[in-house]
């Protein structure tokens, strides 16, 4: 009833809307056929002025063969006008005797009716013009203006580009979750012979860009049926009701079409907790979500509708949206792991023309934590690159650049740089890499670079073996005192008071593992195997904040612990480069010169003394990073990211 007073509303309005501007069109009209004003006077009256010679000049216009209208300009220029009956000749001759101009115009005929088309034609028009727009904004088409209960859903079929598992890698558990699905959808009598139902919905977890949309049409392409996309903010209206409906019209046409697959991506746009709006439970989207549940519990499995949604944030889902019979299976689509990026990267690779000496596996190895998404926009940075270069195929000097500019942002040579800040920078980034290399459990440096990407003045980037599931309490303190590494280099190469502020990123990224070993990981002696970390945020220190129930004592004993990693991070650093002064001398030397060393120069320097051989820059076959050797410079606000360890 509400929903038909709203519709009653609309139409009102635009009726209302319609009939205006029909009036206003009828009162330009009237306006721009109206002919200049003139003086009507008696035909006694028009005769005397014409017998006082005040009449110039007059027009004849016989109107209907019976009726004559005699317009006339005056001496002064006015306009006079006056009627005669029927035509008489003696008027012309009498005012030709007073020297009028006279004209005199041939009989229209059916003028009347032709200015009656012309003057209501234009209407006619714009009336039937109005009713076709009043039928499509009522719904008449599914592209209707006002067609708001219309689902929006679009079902994509093989002309759009059939894409199956083949076309995904990198996720096979969740794969092989999904292939029960599509058993079932081809061969449903398989299931119901055993009195099974295949699950209704399945509710894809995962982070951005892993590939869950490509998942869900992967899956309607293996079984060969109709598949309804669909994002969760397009139920959403400003009109109460009107995602409902929309949630109403889509299930018919699934219906319609089964056996067939509705995907809905970004479902926390509609599904989120009922009860936390501004509007209670009268609020649009909670009414959209209430409908959905209906809909789901009132097909029954074996229709041949399957429901896959997609989310990032799982944890703001209601709660009955996840019940058994709604979406009751839930299918974790990660991040990809070594092998699955492996995978990702030659699906990829199969569309741009790549150098016979790209390894796939050494390109995997360097992107940890990189998505789907990520791998794809990596693999087209390395071809702009090379088209750039005027490069016939992509080669790993591509992949390498593209990897940084992802990474740490685009090379920043248009900056000048003073020889203090260029040395400073290069014993800092010297420092992290002569730390890394003699601290057990350090991960083996890939290169080092004073050339400034981003926020980074230098890096030096690790590349892992394999990918890190969990650290140990060696690896953790190693990587601390490599991050120290450059603090320390500054102290005991410029002293005390020359130290930067380059370290602040550094310092970040210590803090935060100390403060994860001792409130986390239970990592700290004295503080014992206890968490006290807490999702407040609000608070500086873990733990400390509403609701917790942490002494001041603990709190002090934390921040302790925090300050004596930190601390022996630093004074670790401090030993090693002491330790190894000729090896971080020689090193730091070496990237002055060249600016970006490999992991194997660097062994090679430090182990043989043995300098690099840079190829032209030029040659295809150049796969190596860090082939340039020009000044550059950038503030000292450096920010590190993924496994890079920025500097200076």
């Amino acid at each position: 009833m509400k929903k038909d007073n709203q519709m009653q509303m609309r139409n009102f309005a635009l009726w209302a809307l319609i009939i205006t501007m029909f009036v206003m069109m009828i009162s330009v009209s009237q306006n721009s056929l109206q002919p200049a004003q003139s003086e009507e006077v008696p035909l006694s009256v028009f005769l005397d002025s014409v017998d006082n010679n005040q009449i110039k000049s007059v027009v004849v216009d016989t109107i209907d063969f019976k009726t004559t209208e005699i317009v006339g300009e005056d001496i002064n220029g006015k306009t006079v006008k006056t009627i005669a009956i029927g035509e008489d000749s003696e008027l012309v001759e009498r005012l030709r005797a007073h020297n009028v101009e006279v004209s005199v115009t041939e009989p229209k005929g059916n003028s009347l009716l032709a200015n009656i088309l012309l003057n209501i034609l234009p209407f006619i028009l714009f009336i039937g013009i109005a009713i076709w727009f009043m039928r499509s904004m009522q719904g008449s088409g599914k592209g209707g203006a006002m067609s708001f209960g219309k689902s929006r859903a679009k079902m994509l079929t093989e002309a759009e580009g059939k894409v199956t598992f083949d076309d995904v890698a990198g996720v096979e558990n969740a794969k092989e979750d999904l292939q029960e699905v599509v058993e079932f959808l081809q061969d449903p009598t398989k299931f119901q012979r055993l009195g099974a139902k295949i699950p209704k919905g399945a509710l894809l977890v995962g982070p951005p860009g892993t590939g869950k949309t490509l998942l869900a049409r992967a899956v309607a392409g293996e079984a060969d049926v109709p598949f309804f996309t669909i994002s969760g903010s397009d139920f959403v209206e400003m009109f109460v009701g009107v995602g409902a409906s929309r949630v109403r019209d889509m299930f018919e046409q699934a219906k319609k079409n089964a056996p067939c697959i509705i995907f809905i991506d970004e479902i926390d746009a509609v599904g989120r907790h009922r009860g936390v709006g501004t509007s209670g439970g009268h609020e649009e989207r909670e009414q959209t979500l209430n409908q959905l549940l209906v809909e789901m519990d009132g097909f029954d499995g074996n229709d041949g509708i399957i429901i896959i949604a997609a989310t990032n944030r799982p944890d703001v889902l209601d709660k009955a949206l996840l019940r058994p019979g709604r979406f009751d299976r839930q299918i974790e689509v990660p991040l990809p792991d070594i092998l699955g990026r492996e995978k990702i990267l030659q699906v990829h690779m199969k569309k741009i023309p790549n150098s016979k000496e790209v390894d796939t596996k050494y390109i995997a190895r360097g992107t940890p934590g990189f998505s789907g998404a990520d791998l794809a926009n990596l693999v087209n940075e390395a071809a702009l690159l090379a088209a750039r270069r005027n490069k016939r195929k992509v080669t790993m000097r591509e992949f390498e650049d593209a990897r940084d500019k992802v990474l740490m942002g685009a090379e920043r040579r248009s900056l000048s740089m003073t020889d203090q800040e260029r040395a400073n920078t290069a014993y800092h980034e010297a420092g992290h890499a002569v730390v890394g290399l003699n601290m057990p459990g350090s991960l083996p440096i890939h290169k080092a670079t004073i050339i400034p990407r981003g926020r980074a003045l230098g890096m030096v980037q690790y590349l892992p073996e394999r990918d890190q599931i969990s650290q140990s309490r060696q690896e953790m303190i190693a990587r601390m005192a490599m991050a120290m590494g450059g603090r320390a280099a500054e102290e005991l190469k410029f002293g005390y008071d020359n130290v930067t502020s380059g370290a602040a990123s550094d310092i970040e990224q210590v803090t935060r593992i100390a403060r994860a070993m001792v409130t986390e990981w239970g990592l700290s002696d004295k503080v014992g195997p206890i968490a006290y970390k807490n999702t407040d945020h609000d608070s500086f220190m873990p733990g400390i904040g509403r609701g917790s129930a942490i002494s001041p004592e603990t709190a002090s004993l934390i921040e302790e612990e925090i300050k004596r990693f930190v601390t022996e991070a630093h004074e670790t650093a401090i030993a090693v480069l002491k330790k190894k002064k000729k090896d971080w001398t020689r090193l730091a030397e070496a990237l002055l010169e060249y600016e970006t060393l490999s992991g194997e120069e660097i062994k090679a320097l430090l182990k043989d003394n043995i300098k690099p051989k840079r190829p032209d820059l030029d040659d295809d076959n150049g796969g190596k990073p860090g082939l340039s050797a020009v000044p550059t410079t950038v503030k000292p606000k450096p920010k590190p990211i993924g496994d890079a360890q920025p500097g200076t």
